[in-house]
């Protein structure tokens, strides 16, 4: 494996290495971002002159090379996600400032579409508007959406690669308007417009912010201009005017302080933009002298037209001194968690918005955790909730040697089981259902009227990274689940990563793909693929064909009906891509796939949750004949 951008090398030592904090008691007045460093990392990332035989973790000058982009993946979503837990994101900020190397957007302009080529008309014609596809979440488009029909998967090409430097993950699913796709380039903190046929941008958005979550397409309000809604990874929601990427407004939604991520999309319908906020404490209950824990879930309702707060819902009261000390004397908190990390759907003829929900953080448990939750849609009233498992109480403590926060009292269960995924609303003969996928590995079936439960189909057991990830894709006859399952059989454990459909009608199984390793004259930089090749990311359906990816980077186009392999693809490789700069694929996993203007689109690179980094959007069309 040949890496010419330094920045892709650092990533890959920040990802080996390993690094550690620690706290030192300041000696001398510095700079903010220099005393955070000395305060809380200086211990063991010291500089070369102070380094022993035993030095593991990056030293100073180490550090200092890296590039911000780097820096803040590692301490919000990589190796130290857990150590920079108990800093603020002013302190995180401050020392990602003192140690980064200045910022080189040179990459940019290779990237920019030629002069007298760079206007952005959307002409009505809307491919891709929302992460769901549709507002009941069903991730199902027709040919005439996508410009693909079922024949054209059986022929499809390369069209263009764009990369990005000093990105390891790239997760957000972009929208397509006539010829432009938006897109949410997230470790490069860059939205752009990108022509469809070639891939250079038209015009770039600088965000000030961390991006995270996908984007979302419309107008703001009844008669307010058209938009492009994206929420970030420190809690603000962002509105661009989709023909020039110029700022309209933006929001601070955080109620929480530290730990708010928005990661799932935001859905724009009529006069509001719905922010699911995904909040709980979960990374600082592994800092054994933090008061585990705080944070909780929230939908807050947003007018579309100035970005004003109309309505909040949470899933749980504030947290408060439960009474409770751990191990160490520290008191402890709750309750907390049930953080919203999934699309809301919209249902407007029954006024509901469908919410999913992940586990509690800290004691005491709630009935709100792993739970689909319905909201009346003009108040966020709460009215229903079905739980798909009990006292599930998780925190980042809970290791394979549990620290002072693991909230190891009867009962918990310790799982970490979400829902990660939208839940999905269709019309059958026995009437709508509202179906959603966990991590247990469970599909569910309800009525979206009460909650009550219709049927219940379960593949495997599911772990914290197992079962049903990040959603599922139905269309209307049959619905999709994906099974990630990584790790080897231990246990009670099974791993049965694959996709699994069933009737929705009556939940009865139809085909399954059980997948096997796939590591013979692949990529050398390609990991554990001897144990993480299933489904993580959410699929798609397009004419009959389901989309789909592997954790170990393989693009699947398979028959609907059948399960039949129509195109397989494998994006572990290099990529010349259209902007220069050197492109590198690997896992395929969370927003991941996308359709429109004849384009098929893919993330291929996620360096997280033991998956292998990458730094390309891929475009596949139809080969000419």
């Amino acid at each position: 494996m040949k890496h010419s951008d330094s920045g892709l090398t650092s990533i890959v030592l920040l990802l080996t290495a390993g690094l550690g904090f620690s706290h030192a008691v300041a000696q001398t007045e510095k700079e903010p971002g220099q005393q955070v460093f000395q305060d809380y990392c200086s211990s063991c990332h010291v500089s070369e002159a102070e380094t022993t035989a035993a030095q593991i973790a990056p030293t100073l000058e180490a550090l200092q090379s890296l590039s911000a982009a780097s820096l803040e993946f590692a301490i919000n979503e990589g190796v130290m996600y857990g150590q920079a837990s108990v800093l603020s994101n002013a302190q995180k900020s401050q020392v990602v400032a003192y140690l980064a190397r200045e910022t080189d957007d040179s990459w940019l302009q290779p990237t920019l579409c030629p002069a007298g080529a760079t206007a952005v008309a959307p002409d009505g014609r809307i491919s891709l508007a929302r992460f769901g596809v549709d507002y009941l979440s069903t991730r199902h488009m027709s040919s005439t959406e996508a410009g693909l029909h079922k024949e054209n998967f059986a022929n499809l090409e390369l069209a263009w690669a764009l990369a990005f430097p000093d990105v390891s993950a790239l997760r957000a699913s972009p929208v397509i308007v006539g010829d432009t796709v938006f897109y949410a380039a997230t470790g490069s903190r860059k939205v752009m417009a990108l022509d469809a046929s070639s891939g250079c941008a038209r015009w770039v958005f600088d965000s000030p912010t961390r991006l995270r979550s996908s984007l979302t397409y419309g107008p703001l309000g009844t008669a307010g201009p058209d938009a492009i809604v994206y929420g970030d990874a420190e809690g603000f929601v962002y509105a661009l005017a989709a023909s020039t990427g110029e700022l309209i407004w933006s929001q601070d939604v955080r109620s929480h302080g530290r730990g708010v991520r928005l990661t799932g999309a935001m859905v724009l319908h009529e006069e509001r933009v719905y922010v699911p906020v995904s909040a709980s404490g979960v990374s600082q209950g592994g800092t054994p002298t933090f008061e585990c824990c705080v944070g909780h879930g929230e939908i807050v309702a947003l007018d579309a037209a100035t970005g004003a707060v109309d309505w909040v819902y949470h899933t749980m009261p504030e947290a408060d001194y439960t009474g409770e000390r751990n191990s160490l004397g520290v008191r402890l908190r709750g309750p907390s968690g049930a953080p919203i990390w999934s699309t809301p759907t919209v249902d407007a003829a029954r006024g509901l918005l469908f919410v999913t929900t992940g586990e509690n953080t800290s004691h005491p448990a709630t009935p709100t955790s792993d739970a689909v939750i319905a909201l009346d849609l003009a108040t966020g009233a709460q009215r229903w909730v079905f739980q798909g498992l009990w006292n599930d109480v998780w925190n980042t403590a809970c290791g394979r040697v549990a620290g002072p926060n693991c909230p190891n009292q009867h009962p918990s269960t310790l799982a970490d089981k979400d829902f990660g995924g939208s839940a999905a609303i269709v019309s059958t003969d026995i009437g709508d259902v509202l179906l959603a996928g966990q991590k247990t590995g469970d599909l569910w079936a309800l009525n979206p009227d009460t909650g009550a439960l219709i049927w219940n189909q379960r593949v495997g057991t599911g772990t914290a990274l197992g079962g049903n990830h990040w959603g599922i894709a139905t269309d209307g006859e049959k619905v999709f689940l994906p099974i990630n399952d990584p790790g080897q059989a231990r246990g009670t454990y099974v791993p049965r990563p694959g996709v699994y459909s069933f009737y929705v009608d009556t939940g009865e199984p139809g085909w399954f793909r059980a997948e096997t390793p796939a590591c013979d004259n692949r990529a050398d930089w390609l990991k554990g693929c001897d144990n993480r090749y299933g489904h993580s990311v959410t699929p798609l359906l397009i004419d009959g064909v389901l989309i789909t990816g592997t954790i170990d980077g393989r693009l699947l186009a398979l028959d609907a009906e059948t399960g039949d392999v129509l195109f397989e693809f494998d994006t572990v490789r290099e990529y010349d891509a259209v902007n220069g700069v050197q492109g590198i694929g690997g896992a395929i996993d969370a927003h991941g796939i996308a359709a429109g203007a004849g384009l098929l689109l893919v993330n291929s690179g996620y360096g997280r949750v033991g998956g292998t980094s990458g730094n390309v959007l891929l475009a596949f069309r139809p080969r000419a004949e």
